[in-house]
């Protein structure tokens, strides 16, 4: 059950393509965004879409994988685990983050 402590596994669209980070020790950083969404009757009866927006972070050969094969609009499966940071932004405020840290996906959208 040590598995299940932090396991996301999301299935949804890309909304952008991917933004590459190289480190200088041969590391590298894709970030990516990814829409869920639901759809539900509320009380009226009207059918209603509800979209969230999750923030992925994809580390070593899953990175160089997303970099060569994904696109904006790509549908993908995703699963990792959560992770939160905090950074300071050029303004000198303290922002906080959720991301996604991506163990492995699949491209659920016809190759190109």
């Amino acid at each position: 059950m040590n598995s299940l402590k932090n396991s996301v596994r999301l299935v949804g669209n890309l909304g952008m393509d991917p933004d590459v980070k190289n480190f200088d020790n041969n590391k590298k950083l894709v970030r990516l965004s990814l829409a869920t969404s639901e759809s539900y009757k509320n009380d009226k009866g009207e059918r209603v879409t509800e979209t969230q927006w999750h923030n992925l972070a994809l580390w070593g050969h899953v990175a160089n994988f997303a970099e060569e094969d994904l696109k904006k609009g790509d549908q993908v499966a995703i699963e990792g685990k959560l992770t939160n940071r905090n950074y300071v932004d050029k303004d000198g405020n303290k922002r906080y983050m959720c991301e996604v840290v991506v163990n492995e996906f699949i491209k659920l959208s016809p190759r190109n």
